[in-house]
Formats: structure tokens, sequence, C-alpha cells
């Protein structure tokens, strides 16, 4: 492994733990040309679909994607950053479903709405505000009411 620091390639593992997700091994090692310590992941890779965007363009599925919509959803509500990996990595699992093959982008923002959805309302209707490309106050007001139609159909 090659260190951050000095860029030598010999180090030695000084702690290995699982993490606690359970889907990585996390090191701990120590250069052994300059005795900097530094951490590294151990993660199984996995072949995620190519994603087809509404243009027809095809890219490779980036997680970073998810994540960075789902913080801005979710910014200034009372959800910590764990339960939004959690949401990003139930995301992420769903599309490994698909590994190799292709995948709309509509398909996984409509994941990530689903997902949003039953966890806060306010960071729903950010997401599908953008998702959605509401056009006028109109659509984003239709929105909301189906919303809440389906909150009282859940209710008690």
């Amino acid at each position: 492994m090659k260190c951050p620091f000095c860029g030598d390639a010999e180090s030695k593992v000084m702690d290995s733990r699982v993490s606690r997700d359970g889907n990585a091994i996390r090191r701990r090692r120590e250069c052994l040309a300059c005795g900097r310590r530094f951490t590294t992941y151990e993660y199984i890779e996995e072949i995620m679909p190519t994603v087809v965007k509404k243009d027809g363009r095809r890219e490779p599925f980036d997680r970073n994607k998810i994540r960075n919509g789902v913080r801005k959803a979710c910014q200034k509500r009372p959800i910590s950053t764990e339960t939004m990996e959690s949401l990003v990595a139930n995301v992420e699992r769903f599309c490994q479903e698909y590994s190799g093959e292709e995948m709309s982008s509509s398909r996984i923002g409509e994941k990530v709405m689903q997902l949003l959805k039953d966890l806060d309302g306010v960071a729903y209707v950010r997401f599908a505000s953008v998702y959605r490309q509401f056009r006028d106050v109109k659509d984003f007001l239709e929105e909301l009411k189906e919303f809440q139609d389906e909150k009282k159909e859940d209710e008690p």
C-alpha cells in the first residue's frame, strides 16, 4: 500500500477491524520509510449498473451524486449523517441488483424519493422539487397535496 505522505510502497498493518456496517475492513498502517500512520479500507468490489441519463447519455454509477442530493434535501433537518448514509447505502444496494446492466436515472431518483418520503416530508419535497423540475408553484402544490393525502392514509 502506497504511503499518502512519502509515496513509499512498504507499510505494515498495525490493526485490522471490521467496519461498523460490516461492509469493509479498516486497516491502520504504518509506513516503513517515514513512520507515519494512515488508515485504509478494504471493500468487496461490486459491479454497478451504467446509469442512463434523461438525455440518453450513459455514465458509471456514482454514489457521491446520490449522497450530495440527499444531503441537500436534508439540510437543516433533524436527520443524522448516519441516517443519510444508511439511505444512500439502501439506494446503492437497490442499484446493485442491476449489476452490469443499464438503469435509468429516473428509477434511481424515484427510489431516493420513496426512501425520503418515509424519512422526512420536508426532505422529500425538497428532493422532489429539484428532481422533478417543477415549472411553477402549481406543480409544487400538487406534489405537496399528494404527499399530504398519502400521509393521511397511513395514519391510524
